[in-house]
């Protein structure tokens, strides 16, 4: 049975109120559950990654119990859930807090129900794990081994200190080149903040911006050269799609048509092809240890830290909510055993 088509038969909320009503002859089918779902997330102005997220997680969850319906199940069933994924799906406590997170919006927001049982379930604990990081030789022996738009964009990541889908969606109004400054719009958390932008990239930055300015005005000569906006402001700003301030800075080598509105329009750069290439130049500089994108980001704090900067204002720079996130880069300042001197060393 797809449960995307799935009509339920009338549930009841604890309080009486009917929650689905069984499709008859004249009436007007029900949303379907993950439709409201969807509904429910994008009213919220939740990340589309979000959205992906809780609707996967909801629809195993339904599977799971043999597609019974949310409203008839409880904490038993969401316990039974969690437990399996941490016993046999063996997943992260990560993971396994962001498949309960999905389930809470899903009682709440969505059934409306009244369960005050949500509140007794208890989150996995993460594991005190600290962050990979590589030294300055290594920096530059992986950035040596990548180069043209790769290379600008990890350097980005180490020099500014972004997220790998931060850097992907820059737009050009972001950058400011002449306060050496970067924007970063809708960050995690759907947060904005502001970080440097490293003298050592201005030139570089400025050049590929040109080639992007280019290939901007040919995608205009032959109908296309708009971008999708957040929040619907092309409905505000109808030719805003088309200006040279909300084009990406790292635009995909393709374009698409959208199925909305019909236009021609080119996407950023997929962040998995700067992750494949960071990780194919660690191997290349045979750099002994696991690296990936957000091992740059944990390089950028960790130095910063390193050269004396106050965590707080490397919070603000990581655009961290909270400041117990940025501490797990203080392990740098404990070196040899929090700066104790080994018997072994001792004269």
């Amino acid at each position: 049975m797809n449960l995307r088509a799935a009509v339920y038969p009338p549930v009841s909320s604890p309080s009486g109120r009917t929650l689905f009503v069984a499709e008859g002859p004249s009436s007007t089918p029900p949303p379907r559950l993950l439709d409201r779902v969807r509904a429910a997330i994008r009213a919220r102005h939740y990340s589309p990654v979000t959205e992906r997220a809780y609707v996967s997680w909801i629809r195993r969850y339904v599977v799971f119990h043999g597609k019974r319906h949310p409203a008839t199940m409880g904490a038993e069933e969401i316990t039974t859930f969690l437990s399996h994924l941490a016993t046999r799906g063996r997943v992260s406590a990560s993971t396994q807090n962001q498949a309960l997170s999905a389930l809470l919006f899903l009682y709440r927001h969505v059934l409306e129900q009244d369960v005050p049982w949500l509140d007794g379930l208890v989150r996995a604990k993460r594991s005190a794990r600290l962050p990979i990081v590589l030294t300055r030789a290594e920096v530059r022996s992986l950035l040596a081994n990548l180069q043209g738009t790769t290379w600008l964009m990890a350097s980005l990541l180490y020099g500014s200190g972004l997220r790998v889908k931060e850097c992907a969606s820059l737009r050009v109004q972001d950058i400011d080149g002449a306060r050496r400054e970067i924007t970063v719009r809708d960050g995690k958390g759907r947060r904005d903040r502001r970080t440097m932008l490293p003298e050592h990239l201005v030139a570089s930055l400025a050049e590929h911006l040109g080639r992007v300015r280019i290939l901007h005005r040919a995608d205009l000569a032959r109908g296309a050269g708009s971008v999708a906006l957040p929040d619907a402001l092309d409905r505000k700003y109808p030719r805003a799609p088309w200006e040279w301030a909300w084009q990406w800075v790292f635009p995909a080598t393709r374009t698409y048509v959208d199925p909305v509105t019909g236009n021609r329009r080119r996407h950023h750069l997929h962040q998995t092809v700067l992750q494949r290439a960071v990780r194919d130049a660690a191997l290349r500089a045979t750099i002994p240890k696991r690296v990936s994108c957000h091992v740059l980001r944990h390089s950028f704090a960790t130095h910063l830290l390193e050269a004396g900067y106050d965590i707080r204002t490397i919070q603000e720079l990581l655009g961290h909510k909270d400041v117990r996130t940025t501490m797990i880069y203080t392990h740098v300042l404990n070196r040899g055993g929090r700066g104790v001197r080994s018997p072994l060393d001792l004269e």
